[in-house]
């Protein structure tokens, strides 16, 4: 008995030569990630080996004293030893050791292994991104990065690194708590348990240590890397362990398959037709990304399962005459006739190019039969401004409608990965989605990761493993997926959505395409970029592999994809002829928002003269009072203030305005005509300069305060005021009237 007290140093020494080469990159840097509710292991961590002793006899005290798995490992440990054949008894003093120390060798060993096991699965948690296929066109690492030292994850001999033996692949492994790869099962042979590991989720290059034929082959190099191991909530990290490690997990109906290939055809063929009928005009088109329209689709149609009744999307340039068609179901003969330079504007508005405009629909969504509200908000050339815009109209809309849990209204953001990892106002918006009086609970971020920056290399553009690592700060789960398996992104979509529906938080997709003509139709890549599009002119096209999967498989017939293929051409030809008629061009057509009275009121012409804008004294005098006072009772505010509040009454008495008086007065009296008023940013509840006040501090309990204005009648409108964090840019687009104010 006194022998089981080696296992410690046995398996600290065995440990330490395990976990040497990569401790750093993996298990330090994620107990580094690691909250207070974290509990994932690291073998090399300060008193695991005391702690481990513990557990063993404490196990043999009282075997329900230790986790369940444990119980079942010394278990299983124990009948192992227990059935060692006996030992000859030699001549010596200590005959009873021996025996002893041979059997514990064999305990030991398996222990080890056990711990070599459970390191080779959290190891593939943590980094078996890295080695995942994810370039399309199979020329850069998974994560950008060739200079990261070997470690388990990037060697071939995986089996001599873990210290295990080819004869081990058949023995049966006791499998943490912390995977769900066995499905109903505790223990998995350690072959089994590779072979999990290649499914969805994981996705290395393991497949050299067990047998495969070209259809296992096929089907265990998957596509999809996750990133989220640096999350520091336990409950979040199983989920996600859930969505991809249970077997079978990613499997779709016959009608889902067809559905999804339907969806591939309307995409491409959609900018097929712009190529034909417009090949010299810039469009920005979403070629060799076009599943970018079926991803989107997916997680408005998940999200509208789950109960969401609008979607506010926001996006660049690229691929936006595709979203308008396909997702928005805006009419084509209303997008193509933005291709005809002659027509005529017939009311005021924005004569922005047609790849910036927005476009608002109220329709059914097919798959769940229920209301879906879209709205496409309007983009600018100046790269990621639409986010905070998006997330401020997504914060007003659930504000008007009353959705305070954030279940009925959602937002949607698709960004280039050059920007996203380039442009500021996108850690702006990410900063500003975790504070409490800016959270819209949650957005589904989509990167369409076309490896390029204008014409600029993607190794040049990101100094940082991946562009999405901006996300990091707000712990968002990264699904990182290959936009040539159609199957694999909707399914990381549908995730996605699940995801922020269940923890009121961001996800980021990182869809890793390429881009067929460059920055657009009229750049030539050829001369930043020859041998990456030497290879992306050899692709075959997503659609014509998909549609052939499914051939092979008798999900659809030949017949059927090209009568599909036929149809669509069809309805676009169509449009064309209709777009053909039109001469006037009907900029109320493109708004992002339900603004029918915005141009014209009664059928004429709207006058762009302002309204009677005055106040009744008595009302002013009463915001005067009503400001420069404490309405609460035993709220104790600080001395000078009282001063400040003091010549804010005197003023009011005088009839004389400061700039904040003023300010306090035209906000009153919006809040009397029942207007909503929000005001946000740096600083603005005392004012920069000292001077506003609008929020009082009792200065004996803590965070216990008076907004005064809140307090002016009865049936007013509320009144918030939010300091935010020190955004100078994004703070601006955080709030946005979504429906035109029905005042006189």
């Amino acid at each position: 008995m006194n022998q089981l007290k080696l296992l410690p140093s046995r398996l600290g020494a065995q440990a330490s030569r395990l976990l040497a080469p990569h401790d750093i990159q993996m298990f330090s840097w994620c107990n580094r990630s690691s909250g207070p509710g974290a509990t994932f292991p690291s073998i090399r961590a300060g008193g695991n080996s005391s702690h481990m002793e513990e557990m063993y006899f404490a196990w043999l005290e009282n075997p329900q004293s230790v986790h369940k798995s444990w119980d079942r490992f010394f278990q299983k440990a124990s009948e192992e030893a227990s059935c060692d054949p006996p030992q000859p008894q030699p001549c010596s003093v200590v005959p009873e050791r021996r025996a002893s120390v041979s059997s514990w060798t064999k305990t030991s060993k398996l222990v080890e292994d056990h711990l070599a096991v459970q390191s080779l699965i959290l190891a593939y948690q943590i980094r078996g991104h890295r080695v995942a296929q994810l370039d399309p066109l199979g020329i850069l690492d998974a994560d950008l990065d060739c200079f990261v030292p070997s470690d388990l994850i990037t060697t071939i001999d995986k089996l001599a690194f873990c210290d295990l033996r080819e004869a081990d692949l058949d023995k049966e492994f006791q499998l943490p708590t912390t995977t769900f790869i066995g499905g109903s099962e505790h223990t998995l042979s350690l072959r089994e348990i590779i072979r999990c590991l290649e499914m969805p989720g994981h996705l290395s290059l393991f497949l050299a240590l067990v047998e495969y034929t070209p259809v296992l082959l096929e089907q265990y190099c998957q596509h999809i890397g996750l990133e989220f191991m640096f999350i520091n909530d336990v409950e979040q990290c199983q989920w996600i362990w859930q969505k991809f490690e249970t077997p079978g997990v990613m499997q779709f109906s016959s009608e889902e398959k067809r559905t999804l290939l339907a969806r591939l055809v309307l995409s491409m063929r959609f900018e097929d037709f712009l190529a034909r009928k417009w090949s010299s005009e810039k469009r920005f088109g979403l070629e060799c990304c076009e599943v970018m329209i079926p991803a989107l689709k997916t997680i408005i149609d998940k999200s509208s399962e789950m109960g969401i009744e609008n979607v506010i999307l926001g996006m660049p340039h690229r691929g936006r005459l595709n979203v308008l068609a396909n997702v928005i179901c805006k009419d084509l003969e209303q997008i193509f006739c933005r291709f005809d330079p002659k027509l005529e504007a017939a009311d005021e508005g924005s004569g922005d190019v047609k790849y910036h405009l927005g476009m608002y629909h109220e329709r059914i969504n097919w798959v769940t039969n229920r209301n879906i509200t879209l709205s496409l908000v309007v983009n600018t050339s100046h790269l990621e401004a639409v986010d905070p815009v998006v997330q401020g109209k997504t914060k007003a809309e659930q504000f008007y409608r009353g959705d305070t849990q954030d279940k009925k209204v959602m937002s949607i953001l698709v960004h280039g990965d050059a920007a996203f990892t380039g442009q500021g106002v996108v850690y702006e918006t990410f900063h500003l989605s975790d504070l409490p009086s800016y959270t819209t609970n949650g957005t589904v971020r989509v990167v369409v990761n076309n490896q390029t920056g204008f014409t600029t290399d993607p190794r040049m553009v990101c100094f940082s493993p991946y562009p999405t690592d901006v996300a990091h700060v707000v712990n968002a789960p990264i699904f990182h997926v290959n936009a040539d398996d159609p199957e694999a992104v909707i399914y990381v979509c549908s995730v996605a959505a699940q995801w922020r529906n269940t923890f009121n938080k961001d996800a980021v997709v990182d869809l890793v395409c390429y881009c067929w003509h460059g920055h657009n139709e009229m750049n030539e890549p050829m001369f930043m970029q020859p041998l990456m599009y030497k290879q992306i002119h050899r692709q075959v096209p997503v659609l014509k592999k998909h549609a052939d999967k499914l051939i092979a498989e008798d999900t659809v017939t030949l017949q059927e994809f090209e009568e599909e293929s036929a149809k669509y051409d069809w309805i676009c030809e169509e449009a064309y002829g209709r777009s053909r008629d039109k001469k006037i061009l009907h900029i109320k057509h493109w708004l992002d928002s339900p603004w029918p009275d915005f141009f014209k009121v009664d059928g004429e012409p709207k006058s762009m003269t302002c309204s009677t804008t005055g106040i009744p004294e008595d009302v002013l005098t009463h915001i005067g009072n009503v400001v420069s006072s404490v309405p609460l009772e035993d709220f104790k505010i600080h001395s000078g203030l009282s001063r400040i509040l003091w010549g804010c009454a005197d003023m009011t008495k005088k009839w004389m305005v400061d700039w904040a008086l003023a300010e306090s007065m035209a906000f009153g009296s919006l809040l009397k005509e029942g207007i909503y008023v929000r005001l946000s940013g740096q600083d603005v509840e005392r004012g920069t300069f000292s001077h506003r006040h609008h929020v009082l501090h009792d200065q004996e309990i803590d965070q216990r305060a008076c907004v005064p204005m809140n307090h002016l009648w009865p049936d007013q409108a509320p009144y918030i005021v939010y300091n935010s964090s020190l955004s100078e840019y994004g703070v601006l687009g955080m709030l946005a009237v979504t429906q035109q104010l029905h005042q006189p």
